[in-house]
């Protein structure tokens, strides 16, 4: 079964971008990884481009395409901190999302996926953040605070949007929460080992306490657009 589908757990909110795609879309997933989310996006578009560095996960997500075939994904090996192999303006969408954190330069490779996007393009971007109530106790107490060890920043929402700006983009609307950052987070998802049921409830109530308090989301979720 391909990889990207198996979660029997597949909460809408995970695959928040495929909404804010159109049928007749040009699509670059940037850092796609083992294709998961290139994957879930060529069922909307009319053609996705993923690329990522690990020619590993590449593979993975070449096994998936195949299996399910879909005949509209191109997928390939490539540095995000090199110039894009692509012209100017082709793009109609671009995927960024919990990738701009694992990179350096960051600036200059929202630069890059402005230059392929269309003068209407969107881009689909998500980032983690650092001031959760969590996370400023890690902080507090001298500990490793971030949530990925491989991260090279984590933002407040205020530095993420203007990271984006600096990069050439500008939101379109409000900048969006993802789940609740639970120091438990660990249990709950070794719940889902015995009960996917209980599982599933416990990922609606950190969304739902994410919607509710947004500053104690793990991260942020923005559909940009490209600025003038």
């Amino acid at each position: 079964m391909p990889s990207c589908g198996c979660c029997a757990v597949n909460a809408p909110w995970h695959d928040w971008y495929v909404e804010h795609l159109r049928e007749t879309d040009v699509v670059l997933d940037v850092g796609c990884a083992n294709g998961a989310h290139t994957l879930k996006a060529a069922r909307r578009a009319r053609r996705v481009f993923g690329m990522d560095y690990d020619v590993a996960q590449l593979h993975v997500a070449m096994a998936d395409r195949r299996a399910l075939g879909l005949s509209n994904v191109h997928l390939f090996a490539w540095d995000l901190t090199r110039r894009f192999p692509f012209p100017p303006g082709v793009f109609d969408a671009a995927l960024f999302l919990d990738v701009i954190e694992h990179l350096h330069p960051r600036v200059e490779v929202l630069r890059e996926i402005r230059r392929v996007l269309k003068p209407s393009g969107r881009l689909l971007v998500s980032g983690p953040n650092s001031e959760t109530a969590w996370r400023q106790r890690l902080r507090a107490a001298g500990l490793f605070a971030f949530s990925d060890p491989d991260h090279k920043v984590e933002y407040t929402q205020a530095e993420f949007v203007a990271e984006l700006a600096a990069g050439g983009f500008e939101p379109e609307g409000p900048v969006m929460p993802v789940v609740y950052d639970t120091p438990w987070a660990g249990v709950i998802d070794a719940v889902g080992g015995v009960s996917l049921r209980l599982y599933a409830r416990l990922s609606r109530w950190k969304r739902g306490v994410a919607l509710s308090r947004p500053r104690e989301s793990t991260g942020f979720r923005v559909v940009a657009r490209v600025k003038p």
